[in-house]
């Protein structure tokens, strides 16, 4: 039967790669795919909580975790269309190259 140090392991080792991939990676993409992985080990976690605490409201977990989905997804369309803008105005989205504020 799983329990929820089962998920909470989940989630730290999930959060620990997503972290890894965001710090070690120079393509902007990849950086924001380590984030979107930090983001969903935090949901692994609210859910769980949220499904083995005794609470007099056990949903408020699974609505906040439906508002992380929702900003997740706009914070993805944002960075997304940041990156198109970098890449047709710089020809790059290494973040090492990217210097906007220089000229």
């Amino acid at each position: 039967m799983l329990e929820l140090e089962h998920f909470l392991t989940v989630g730290a080792l999930l959060f620990a790669i997503g972290l890894l991939i965001a710090l070690s990676k120079r393509n902007a993409i990849a950086v924001l795919m380590g984030v979107e992985l930090m983001l969903n080990s935090v949901n692994i976690t609210l859910l769980a909580f949220s499904r083995f605490a005794e609470s007099g409201r056990p949903i408020s977990g699974q609505a906040f975790v439906a508002f992380v989905i929702t900003v997740a997804a706009a914070e993805a369309a944002v960075a997304l269309a940041l990156a198109a803008a970098v890449y047709r105005n710089r020809d790059t989205i290494n973040v090492d190259q990217i210097r906007l504020l220089r000229s």
